[in-house]
């Protein structure tokens, strides 16, 4: 089998990267990930927004590596390397069943982007659980349009409209028109939000929003766009408290991030979000913000079981 040069997201790296994990060699392009999937935890989750948790958990597959690097990640322990278990097609494909058997209310696959030609195959035939494609949003509309009839639910990120902040925090000086772009075609694809008979988000968009500290009129004007974009009924937004310095954020790097949010910049961001006219969505309150809301990456999950 030849291998194929990598652009399947916005950085267009055109990296050679190798099929399979090897842990003593680093790999080519931003993602610095090989070819095949590379879980670094799988569970239920409990902690996505209601629709998307209910009761039983969202049945989530974490995937190491990623395209955007943000230096505040939550994730930053599996997003900044491939550490992980590789796993075959069919070996995905028996986790997700695995997850739905725990009682799962759908197959949440977290950051799958870079590695969208080996989830395709796990994705041929229908689940029997929707599911939910959770994403940074800096992808490629031509990569996206290959998970059409495969993805039920898409929860991305709208993390700037101000493309100096997304240059300094994540180095995608070009984030907001590419996000966008993306996010209109996960639109076209589910079209808007339905619940199943229970609540549960059977199809659509849900857009989250995490507020960064110092970063308010970046919030303000990424939700008077989102009211101007969609009508009520389209997609729901989820407005996020749940900021901590995390990753690279410290008193000696990026000391403008090395805080939560305050009252004030969250009350003000909730007033424009009730008086924006966005009716379909969610919001978080102050004790969202704590560690316990971070995945641990290190204790067992159901990738162990047989």
């Amino acid at each position: 089998m030849s291998q194929k040069l990598c652009n399947l997201c916005p950085r267009r790296c055109n990296a050679a990267r190798p099929f399979s994990l090897n842990e003593s060699c680093s790999y080519p392009g931003v993602c610095a990930s090989p070819q095949n999937a590379v879980v670094a935890r799988a569970g239920l989750h409990f902690w996505e927004e209601p629709v998307i948790s209910g009761e039983r958990g969202s049945g989530t597959v974490f995937f190491t590596g990623c395209n955007l690097h943000c230096v505040f990640c939550q994730n930053h322990d599996i997003s900044s390397k491939p550490a992980g278990t590789q796993l075959t097609a069919d070996e995905l494909r028996a986790l997700y069943f695995r997850l739905i058997d725990h009682g799962a209310h759908n197959i949440n696959l977290v950051t799958p982007g870079h590695f969208s030609e080996a989830i395709l195959p796990t994705l041929s035939e229908k689940l029997p659980v929707p599911v939910v494609y959770n994403s940074n949003a800096y992808e490629l509309p031509e990569t996206l349009r290959r998970f059409e009839n495969k993805i039920d639910i898409y929860l991305p990120d709208l993390k700037y409209i101000d493309n100096d902040a997304a240059m300094r925090y994540s180095k995608a000086p070009d984030y907001f028109e590419t996000a966008v772009a993306a996010i209109e075609e996960m639109y076209r694809q589910t079209g808007d939000f339905v619940f199943d008979e229970c609540g549960m988000l059977k199809k659509g968009v849900i857009i989250r929003h995490l507020i960064l500290p110092g970063l308010l009129e970046n919030t303000l004007r990424i939700i008077e766009f989102i009211a101007r974009r969609f009508r009520p009924g389209q997609v729901l937004f989820s407005l996020m408290r749940q900021y901590l310095p995390c990753g690279l954020v410290s008193k000696e790097n990026y000391p403008e991030l090395n805080r939560r949010i305050s009252d004030f910049e969250y009350e003000t961001a909730e007033a424009a979000l009730f008086a924006s006219g966005i009716e379909d969505g969610f919001v978080q309150d102050a004790e969202s913000a704590v560690k316990d809301f971070i995945p641990d990456f290190s204790v067992p999950d159901l990738l162990g079981e047989k």
